[in-house]
């Protein structure tokens, strides 16, 4: 049974990425050129990458967090190329050293730039559910990069590297005076996506659990826990919310995401049941979601994978 999980979550992941390289005639040159946006005096982070694609990590957020003596990163991007880039905007802002690299969760657009940190001397850190799942599924997805529009140039040199350091509920780390807060919030996106919280800034990085803009990748997704989730991050003290793909967010993408996914899988669940028709249940489902202007192509791929999966 586990190996049969191991390989259905691969063939999702899989499908996900190979959907999103579809938009590859976007160049990587156009979200390179705009480097990291400043959130706060010390913390830094890609947001509001248009044209998700192969060639910009399917338009992953990514970020930092600047401290007196040293830096902590927050997901990798996809592959030692787009890792490389990261770095060199990261040297724009400081040139200090990274001390830390947070996993958000494992897919590959957040985690497959670890060993370029990892080489640097970087402690990379998850939660332990996501730890094991790049265990059971980051050989064969990189193995097999080419299926879903990854060339052998985009990957070049690209090697995994496992968190050393896991939890399970919270962790905290403090950069200087700067607490860091690792929250685990349930299963949502994945069965280990966490949330990175600054508390005296009020400014927190949602991963994945919070698509603004984009269209959200369900098939892993425990849409009841994942809303629990939200509600979570609702009642926290923010003022600025970096998701994992989209712009700077607030509270009301937060409640715009659970309601996404509220509809999403009532309307999916009831119709799934009726037919197996994915154009029908797609068309009947676009009339009841707002429209979001990334990866509306996925509505189509999270039914046939998560409502009609066999």
């Amino acid at each position: 049974m586990k190996k049969m999980f191991c390989r259905c979550t691969f063939v999702a992941v899989c499908i996900f990425v190979l959907v999103f390289a579809g938009f590859s005639t976007f160049g990587h040159k156009a979200f390179a050129d705009g480097g990291l946006t400043k959130i706060a005096d010390n913390v830094y982070s890609y947001v509001d990458v248009k044209h998700g694609s192969s060639a910009n990590s399917f338009g992953a957020n990514a970020g930092i967090i600047v401290g007196k003596d040293g830096i902590i990163v927050i997901d990798t991007l996809t592959s030692a190329k787009e890792a490389q880039r990261f770095i060199s905007d990261i040297r724009k802002v400081s040139d200090k050293p990274v001390k830390y690299v947070i996993n958000t969760h494992y897919h590959l657009d957040h985690s497959f730039g670890n060993a370029e940190f990892e080489k640097m001397g970087a402690i990379i850190i998850s939660h332990e559910s996501d730890k094991k799942n790049l265990q059971n599924n980051g050989e064969t997805a990189l193995k097999n990069a080419g299926a879903y529009g990854l060339s052998e140039s985009d990957m070049e040199g690209t090697k995994l590297a496992y968190p050393a350091l896991t939890f399970t509920d919270r962790m905290y780390i403090t950069l200087d005076s700067q607490r860091v807060e690792l929250i685990y919030p349930g299963s949502s996106h994945t069965n280990g996506s966490i949330i990175v919280y600054l508390p005296d800034k009020k400014i927190l990085f949602a991963g994945d659990i919070l698509f603004t803009g984009y269209h959200p990748f369900l098939a892993e997704g425990d849409i009841g826990s994942w809303t629990k989730a939200l509600d979570f991050i609702m009642s926290m003290d923010t003022d600025v919310i970096i998701p994992g793909h989209g712009p700077v967010s607030g509270k009301r993408d937060l409640q715009e995401m659970k309601d996404y996914l509220s509809i999403f899988d009532l309307k999916a669940t009831e119709l799934s049941a009726q037919s197996n028709d994915v154009e029908h249940i797609a068309s009947e489902i676009k009339k009841m979601i707002p429209a979001r202007p990334e990866g509306e192509f996925l509505i189509k791929s999270n039914i046939q994978m998560k409502y009609l999966k066999k």
